[in-house]
């Protein structure tokens, strides 16, 4: 499911004292199975952008198309839209609500009106998805639940209504690293095995180094770069002049590259700059 956003504009506020420019002319393509991680720094954009994807934000000026349809036409289904594009906030476990897990990833696909075998289907199969393969789990509350199971339970409620696109906001954020890193590979790897459209939107370079195929870069409501991971991470002062940075690793390569220790060789992740490492000192 391919999307075309052209000449998106936002403003927050319009008329008023406190107006703030969101999106400025914003053009751009995703197609059908990427893997995309949108970065900025706080107040750039990139939730307001999102956001538009699936019509939570009606756009000021500018077209948002996903699958060929102008979803902000009048004769767009909404409730179907955003079961085909499923966005999961950051935080998403504040949503959870149902007194138990199944109930609660049900909640989505018994409004859509399935029958009650394919509602079982698909709640086992979003379950297992995020790694929360174990029966036990159905019948817990999700409120008895860890920080990091919350957040699966509540990104397979946004699975089980079998989205084309999945837009992450900051998926991992407060969790501790295994939590994070158990989350971000269960994302991949429903990525590698489903060939859905993801969008992970994040602060952590290391997360985009690792996981994503193209980076997005948004400052000031505008997209300044798009690129792959390396091309976009060979841009370090171009980044750090927009607040950000990029991955620890690539900064200690950099700084072997200018003691002449490492020579034309470029890395972005541990595993990478490992492999790297290995070969200089045979």
């Amino acid at each position: 499911m391919s999307i075309e956003i052209k000449e998106l504009n936002y403003i927050y506020g319009k008329g008023t004292p406190f107006e703030k420019r969101a999106l400025s002319d914003i053009s751009l393509t995703i197609d059908d199975g990427e893997f995309i991680g949108l970065i900025g720094h706080t107040g750039s954009g990139k939730s307001t952008l999102i956001q538009h994807i699936n019509r939570l934000i009606k756009p000021m000026s500018g077209t948002v198309c996903v699958d060929g349809v102008d979803i902000n036409s009048k004769s767009v289904n909404l409730k179907q839209l955003r079961q085909s594009v499923g966005l999961v906030f950051q935080y998403p476990e504040h949503q959870l609500f149902e007194m138990t897990v199944f109930k609660d990833v049900a909640f989505g696909p018994t409004n859509m009106g399935l029958s009650k075998e394919e509602i079982n289907t698909r709640v086992k199969t979003a379950l297992s998805k995020v790694g929360l393969n174990d029966e036990a789990f159905y019948e817990k509350s999700p409120f008895e639940l860890s920080g990091g199971q919350k957040r699966r339970v509540a990104i397979a409620g946004v699975l089980a209504m079998e989205p084309k696109v999945l837009v992450l906001d900051e998926p991992t954020a407060g969790l501790d690293p295994k939590g994070r890193d158990d989350i971000l590979s269960e994302i991949k790897k429903l990525h590698t095995e489903t060939n859905i459209t993801i969008i992970l939107v994040s602060h952590s370079m290391e997360d985009i180094a690792r996981y994503v195929n193209r980076i997005i870069v948004m400052d000031k409501g505008r997209i300044e770069l798009d690129g792959t991971s390396r091309e976009i991470f060979n841009n370090i002062e171009k980044l750090e002049s927009m607040g950000l940075g990029v991955p620890q690793v690539t900064y200690l390569m950099k700084a072997l590259q200018e003691k002449n220790i490492v020579v034309e060789k470029d890395a972005i992740t541990i595993l990478e700059a490992y492999e790297i490492l290995k070969e200089l000192m045979k």
